[in-house]
């Protein structure tokens, strides 16, 4: 691991510990030149490749996923460490399946069930993106599914 300040290539580990619901290593690494601090991120290396709806392929970004849960969960009871959590649950799921491929369709609908259990507005705001509403039907039919699931 090359050192940010001097660009010296080794360094050594100080101290390890679990981030991410244990998804990801977060290290404190010691430069062996310029005795400088910095950390570093261990995560698993996803390879399942994400079919947009477009046709297109990309690999699987937990970045992306923890944007749009953030821009739904925003203004509500779910704090940014939920959020956070929430990804890497889904994260997980998503290693579980062992395919190759996934839709963002089919992630989407694992955030919406994960969502749906949490918070009405986050998972409406959520749906609203994932599921393209065209009219306010669409949208009071999401919502009547999603207080029925919250026993409102």
């Amino acid at each position: 691991m090359k050192c940010p300040y001097c660009n010296y290539d080794e360094s050594k580990v100080t101290d390890s510990r679990n981030c991410l619901e244990g998804a990801a290593i977060r290290r404190r690494r010691e430069c062996l030149k310029c005795q400088k601090r910095f950390t570093t991120f261990e995560t698993i290396d996803l390879t399942t490749q994400v079919k947009k709806r477009d046709g297109s392929y990309e690999e699987f970004q937990i970045d992306k996923l923890i944007r749009g849960l953030d821009a739904a969960c925003r203004h509500t009871r779910i704090s940014h460490d939920r959020v956070r959590a929430l990804a890497a649950e889904i994260m997980a799921e998503v290693q579980e399946r062992q395919e190759r491929e996934i839709t963002t369709l089919a992630i989407g609908e694992l955030a919406m069930e994960k969502l749906k259990k949490l918070d009405t507005v986050a998972y409406i705001r959520f749906a609203c993106v994932y599921r393209r509403f065209k009219d306010k039907d669409e949208i009071i039919h999401a919502m009547d599914g999603a207080t029925q699931v919250r026993g409102e």
